[in-house]
């Protein structure tokens, strides 16, 4: 028995001393890179503070996006680094990534649109427009929906359906 663990303790020191260094640096990548999305947030926070509420939704989620990636990539970097054979890892992410893409057909498809509304501001809040028969007063535009109020009534529009829609300005806010 003393035998054995002398045997294991002894093929620890030796991977230690082989993949020791190489362990190490692969931290500090991984810390390199952590620090690195750290810093890319707070750039994109102060930078989602300086801009109008509008789009501060559109610059913090891709501030996410950024910060998320960052780290990804720097996970892999590292375990590469380590020995690890990351081929499986890197494909099966992409699959992962294409399965969830697949099944987040319109969920994603109302962000993209919500993000295309945000930046080209065919209306904006208060504003008084008709889309797919539906006539109100615009309370709010986020990602995923319009929030549109008519008669006592708050309607959820999709913002894909804004999009692929004709949308009739009746009447402007101006600022």
């Amino acid at each position: 028995m003393t035998n054995d663990v002398t045997t294991l303790l002894v093929r620890l020191e030796s991977m230690a001393r082989r993949r020791g260094p190489d362990m190490l640096i692969g931290l500090a990548i991984f810390a390199a890179f952590w620090i690195a999305a750290r810093i890319t947030a707070g750039i994109i926070d102060r930078a989602a503070a300086r801009t109008d509420e509008s789009k501060r939704d559109v610059i913090l989620l891709l501030g996410r996006t950024a910060q998320a990636t960052i780290v990804i990539v720097g996970a892999i970097m590292a375990l590469s680094n380590m020995g690890v054979n990351v081929n499986a890892l890197v494909a099966g992410l992409g699959l992962s990534g294409f399965a969830l893409g697949f099944a987040l057909r319109d969920a994603l498809s109302n962000v993209l649109a919500g993000v295309l509304i945000i930046m080209y501001r065919p209306f904006k809040r208060g504003d008084t427009i008709n889309v797919t028969a539906i006539e109100g007063r615009v309370t709010s535009i986020d990602l995923r929906y319009t929030t549109i109020e008519a008669d006592n009534k708050i309607y959820l529009v999709p913002n894909t359906t804004i999009f692929n829609n004709t949308i009739t300005v009746i009447q402007r806010i101006t600022p």
